[in-house]
């Protein structure tokens, strides 16, 4: 792609996300959503490939079908309210709304057919930016929103998520598509305490967006879209594929690793609040998202390419570029949990 052209569609990116984050205005905030659905197709469609040309139709269709039931969120609550503002929001019809367009354009179950479809489509950089940055100006929206919402829809969608996002990626083998359940069942977890502690919600989107980053650019730097093509990291670099298996199981929730961390505050908050019921499947739907990353764990440093190289490859001259922010990603990513206390003073 053209620099000039690619400048302009991540200005764009930058621009949408900034106009929701300020917008105080429903069609402020719409138009902000709007430029960043618009600035993030040229990136999806570069590949001119047909996969890519069907993903980013379905993005398109999707995207637009949920942007047209917010847009009808705002001008219903401004027609029986007469206010325009996000944070007068009184009529709950339009609250409901709202909460299902937003859900629909981050993917939340069950409103995520669509989710690992088009990530499918995609390469790993496109599908990076919209596994993460877009998932900012949708949750800056809920983050204002949320004592307006419904909390029994709120967590139905919290945990309905986190239950297809582990069920659904566990017969899967290709890496885009297990990303994607990983990523229904992380947001997930951040909407079922949304009402409740949004700061925990907050912290958790900032801990999921690092370890998402953290993993897409492990996985650019093998070059591998496949669990089977993930078996020749070891022979490539085995300081790597160390930090694939221990980012992965902090992916997973497992301490001591930060991944363990969002988890363990959001069940505490949860116990605190008396859903013990939620806060046990919750921790069960977790098992099954840890099977998953076991086995791309099993298949990153257990297992060895079948038909080894006797020749001299390319990635023993080479000098990535990416090894600097994922080594950087990579140690937050895995070492944050004894900071829990620190975290927390900031968040509170």
């Amino acid at each position: 792609m053209n620099p000039t052209v690619l400048t302009i569609l991540l200005l764009s990116l930058g621009l949408g996300t900034t106009l929701t984050f300020i917008g105080s205005h429903w069609l402020l905030v719409w138009m902000g959503l709007e430029i960043n659905t618009l600035a993030i197709i040229p990136l999806m469609i570069s590949q001119h490939h047909p996969r890519a040309v069907e993903a980013t139709t379905k993005y398109f269709i999707t995207q637009a079908t949920a942007s047209a039931l917010l847009l009808f969120a705002g001008i219903t609550n401004a027609w029986t309210s007469g206010e325009w503002s996000l944070i007068e929001m009184i009529n709950p019809t339009s609250a409901t709304l709202a909460t299902m367009a937003l859900a629909l354009k981050i993917g939340l179950a069950p409103l995520h057919f669509w989710l690992p479809e088009v990530l499918q489509g995609l390469d790993l950089t496109t599908g990076l930016i919209l596994s993460t940055w877009q998932k900012l100006a949708p949750f800056a929206i809920l983050l204002q929103l949320y004592p307006l919402l419904n909390p029994e829809l709120l967590l139905f969608l919290g945990v309905l998520s986190t239950i297809v996002g582990g069920w659904g990626g566990l017969n899967q083998t290709q890496l885009r598509k297990i990303l994607a359940y990983s990523s229904i069942a992380n947001l997930g977890w951040m909407i079922t305490i949304l009402h409740y502690t949004p700061n925990l919600t907050l912290l958790n989107l900032i801990l999921y967006i690092l370890l998402t980053l953290t993993t897409f650019l492990l996985f650019k730097t093998f070059n591998s879209t496949k669990i089977n093509s993930i078996a020749s990291s070891t022979t490539k670099s085995p300081l790597l594929s160390i930090i694939t298996l221990l980012t992965l199981l902090s992916l997973g929730g497992l301490p001591p690793l930060s991944g363990f961390l969002p988890k363990w505050l959001i069940l505490q908050e949860l116990a605190k609040q008396n859903l013990f019921i939620l806060a046990t499947i919750m921790a069960l739907t977790a098992l099954l998202s840890l099977f998953f990353y076991l086995r791309l764990c099993y298949a990153t440093t257990l297992t060895m390419n079948p038909s080894p190289t006797n020749m001299m490859t390319s990635w023993r001259t080479n000098i990535n570029y990416l090894i600097t922010p994922l080594l950087s990603s990579a140690t937050l990513s895995i070492l944050l949990l004894p900071l829990t206390p620190m975290i927390l003073m900031l968040v509170s």
